[in-house]
């Protein structure tokens, strides 16, 4: 497919609206997949999520290398424990900082079939998830730094 722009939070207010659910699975959605796909690892991320490239719709890609996840209107039904560690954002270049996320999640979702599908995820999995899904509601990871640990890593 294709190589999107991804928006960068001090320009492109669409990264702080809270997105609309996708009322239909359709080759609209389908294509928006793949083309997220094609930005996510062209720039290195290991998520996506449909605001990042400038459309207000909740759809979600992930890979952290163990191959690609699709999610359409996903929500986490439940979570357990902690877990600290760094993040950054394809949408804020250049700034990292530590961020508290569950240790474990259970999302629901649709799959690209249209059917509703529970994922669980752990660890690294469980922090794309509440990334990629707080995209969705307009929340950034900056929102959620441990203060003072916030780094810029363009210096």
């Amino acid at each position: 497919m294709s190589v999107r722009n991804i928006k960068e939070y001090k320009k492109d207010a669409v990264l702080r609206k809270k997105s609309n659910y996708v009322k239909k699975v359709n080759r609209k959605i389908m294509d928006l997949i793949r083309d997220m796909a094609d930005t996510m690892y062209h720039a290195n991320g290991v998520g996506l999520a449909a605001p990042q490239v400038g459309i207000s719709k909740r759809v979600i890609t992930i890979d952290i290398g163990s191959g690609l996840i699709s999610l359409i209107n996903p929500e986490i039904v439940e979570q357990k424990g902690n877990q600290t560690d760094i993040e950054g954002c394809l949408s804020i270049p250049g700034i990292v900082g530590e961020v508290i996320r569950p240790n474990w999640v259970r999302i629901r979702s649709l799959n690209e079939k249209g059917e509703q599908v529970e994922l669980e995820g752990m660890g690294l999995l469980a922090r794309a998830f509440c990334h990629e899904i707080d995209h969705l509601d307009g929340i950034l990871f900056i929102d959620k730094l441990v203060p003072g640990t916030d780094k810029n890593i363009n210096i």
